[in-house]
């Protein structure tokens, strides 16, 4: 069986791309199970520092592959295993990009939603269609609703209507939105500077983007000194600080990045 998810990694990148275009990579059984060890692979990688999301064909990712949803128990699955893969995303201790070339519809925005940064090409859109077929878009508002304003997700999530990528950034679904001439460029500008980040202290900023806060302000501040204080004198700290004093980049930055 032809492999769906590719996987490759450069200058500290692993990229995995979905290729699945014949039925605009939906998230079938096959394609889900590569997703989910390709994503394994790239967290347990020490030379890898971001995590790419790509795909081929014209289409980034379609939602659950319905084909295999024509009978109950079939659905479940799919259904039951999604949930590892958007936690896998959303957890990541190394930040997540997701690169759109074309649209994205129901799983597919959850997986945009899932990943720290977001870029599309401009004529991109997106929807989320579950309505429209008597389902709920329940396991993927866990990661799409902390990302889009009320008010829109509202009006995106009951009526099912398709909105473009301008909108998809003004909503905060999408961080940027560029010709499709551009798209290259914008994720290598966003990979390179997110690889200049100490790991430890990228992996400790996404845990602290995900916490709750405390309604004690006093204890909010706390928390923070405390963890402020550690990577100030953590081996990371101090060779993130020597290497701005000595003006060469850090021991963690990937060569030719």
């Amino acid at each position: 069986m032809a492999e769906l998810v590719h996987y490759t990694v450069d200058k500290g990148v692993a990229t995995i791309t979905l290729d699945s275009p014949h039925n605009r990579n939906a998230l079938s059984a096959q394609l889900r199970g590569e997703l989910r060890d390709h994503l394994s692979t790239a967290a347990d990688d020490d030379a890898v520092r971001v995590i790419l999301l790509d795909h081929t064909g014209p289409v980034f990712c379609a939602g659950m592959d319905l084909k295999e949803a024509g009978s109950p128990d079939s659905s479940t699955a799919g259904v039951n295993e999604f949930p590892e893969i958007l936690t896998r995303i959303w957890t990541s201790a190394k930040p997540v990009v997701a690169k759109l070339a074309g649209p994205a519809r129901a799983g597919g925005v959850g997986i945009v939603a899932a990943a720290d940064i977001a870029v599309a090409v401009d004529s991109a859109t997106f929807a989320f269609t579950e309505v429209r077929l008597g389902l709920v878009p329940a396991v993927i508002s866990v990661t799409v609703l902390p990302r889009l304003l009320p008010r829109a997700a509202h009006e995106l999530f009951l009526t099912g209507e398709s909105f473009d990528a301008t909108r998809a950034v003004a909503i905060g679904l999408l961080n940027s939105a560029v010709a499709a001439a551009d798209l290259d460029a914008e994720v290598e500008r966003y990979t390179g500077l997110l690889a200049l980040g100490g790991p430890t202290a990228l992996a400790a900023t996404k845990e602290m983007l995900r916490r709750a806060r405390s309604a004690d302000l006093a204890d909010d501040f706390e928390d923070m000194l405390e963890l402020s204080a550690g990577f100030f004198a953590g081996a990371e700290g101090q060779e993130g600080i020597r290497a701005f004093a000595e003006k060469r980049p850090a021991r963690w930055v990937p060569r030719n990045a």
